[in-house]
This record gives structure tokens, C-alpha cells and sequence, in this order.
């Protein structure tokens, strides 16, 4: 049945709030079935950890292949600039290599490393660091140069953006030759 033509603007009103609201809130849901409550600190969040992970449907892993990694870390950072964090508007969105965001998982997004890439990424301002391993594609905005999940910019102290030094730990491996294969 429509609706009479008197309340169409009130309803688009309504559904234009509703929507706008849901982006205000940076914080993680809960209580819903199925969601893990969020953790009372930062420091209760779990580390990276690194992992051999499937490949994508319909990808095959190349024979052989392992992960590279750096012969000794550089002492000074690959790369330092600003990161931004993306958490509940994209949770559960899958992500550029195809697996689904977890805003509460220690990832982040990076222009050109390759997937399942393991990057060290300390803040500066308070000496706090952390691993996260690349799971997609960003910033999208100039000037920046990582985009982390919820998860790593709470445990690194960021409410928005801040400046961070980068350092390659362990690039690729079998599975980023079969996402870069796709």
C-alpha cells in the first residue's frame, strides 16, 4: 500500500537521520547476537599474529612459496606519515583481498604492499607499536599512507589521525602470489 504523498518527507527525514546516525558512531557494536563485546582497553586487544592463510576461492598457492623477509631491519622506518583507522562502517565489508573486515583484528590497508604482508607501525608521539598484516587496498586520501583497523589504532593510542613510521617485517608469500595471481 503506498504511502500518502503528507508523509513521504517525514519518512525520508527519518531513514536520512537513521543513516546519519550509524556514521556518527565510531564506537564498536555490542550486545548484539553473534558481536564480542568490546575489550575494556587497548592493551586487551590480541596481537597480530602471523599465519599461513588459505588462498581466495578458485586460487590455487604457488608451490614452494614462502614469505620474504627483510635480511636485517633498517634502523630507520621505510616509511613515516600520517594514518588514518576505519572501524564500524566497514565491519564486515569484504576487503580487497577478498576476506571480510574485522575492526576488532590488528589490520590495516596499504596503497602498495602486497597482501598478508606483516608491518610493524609505531606511533611516534607515545613510542607505542604494533604488527598488522595487510589485508587491503588504502588510504584513499592524499597525504596519508595507512589506513588501520580500529583494533591497531587503539592500541597505538590514535583517535583520528597521527603520524606513524612503517616497517616491512615479513612481505608477501604464498598467499599474496595468489592474490596478486587473481
Amino acid at each position: 500500500m503506498p504511502m500518502p504523498p503528507r508523509r513521504l518527507p517525514a519518512a525520508a527525514a527519518l531513514l536520512a537521520a537513521l543513516l546519519l546516525a550509524g556514521c556518527g558512531a565510531l564506537k564498536p557494536p555490542s550486545g548484539r547476537p553473534g558481536t564480542v563485546a568490546a575489550p575494556a582497553t587497548p592493551h586487551d586487544l590480541p596481537a597480530a599474529v602471523g599465519r599461513v592463510e588459505p588462498p581466495g576461492p578458485g586460487v590455487a598457492a604457488l608451490p614452494g612459496a614462502e614469505p620474504r623477509v627483510p635480511e636485517a631491519a633498517a634502523p630507520a622506518p621505510a616509511e613515516t606519515g600520517i594514518a588514518s583507522w576505519y572501524g564500524r562502517a566497514f565491519h564486515g565489508r569484504r576487503t580487497a583481498n577478498g576476506e571480510r573486515f574485522d575492526m576488532r583484528a590488528m589490520t590495516a590497508a596499504h596503497p602498495r604492499l602486497p597482501f598478508h604482508s606483516l608491518v610493524r607501525v609505531r606511533n611516534p608521539a607515545n613510542g607505542r607499536e604494533v604488527v598488522v598484516r595487510i589485508n587491503d587496498r588504502g588510504p584513499f586520501k592524499r597525504g596519508r599512507i595507512v589506513d588501520l583497523s580500529w583494533a591497531a589504532a587503539q592500541r597505538l593510542g590514535i583517535q583520528g589521525l597521527a603520524t606513524v613510521e612503517l616497517w616491512p617485517l615479513a612481505v608477501g608469500g604464498a598467499e599474496a602470489a595468489a592474490d596478486q595471481a587473481r
